[in-house]
């Protein structure tokens, strides 16, 4: 199975904000909506994994994390997403289970 890969740092920025565009730039919100999400339904249709890095950026409030990641498990299947979504994060690996625990709580 071929891999999608998105770069929050490169692809989206390395400055995180929170959780809605009217709270600021580089909301979670935005996130969502304009790399996230097109990026997770491309992998749905394509049969593919989405691969998220999360490495390179100033840190992640967990509001950006929580309209991010937890905000797509509101959209479509938890279970789905979890089996299809990888996460890298070397420098802070607690964000995986914290991201995964946003993912399965709706």
């Amino acid at each position: 199975m071929n891999v999608i890969k998105i770069v929050i740092a490169k692809d989206f920025t390395n400055t995180p904000g929170g959780r809605y565009k009217n709270e600021g730039d580089f909301s979670g919100e935005e996130f969502r909506n304009s790399v996230l999400r097109p990026k997770y339904e491309k992998a749905v249709v394509e049969n593919k994994m989405l691969f998220v890095d999360l490495d390179g950026c100033m840190g992640y409030p967990s509001s950006f994390l929580d309209e991010s990641f937890g905000g797509l498990a509101r959209e479509f299947s938890s279970e789905d997403i979890s089996k299809r979504m990888i996460l890298k994060s070397d420098d802070q690996p607690g964000l995986i289970s914290e991201i995964m625990k946003m993912i399965k709580k709706d």
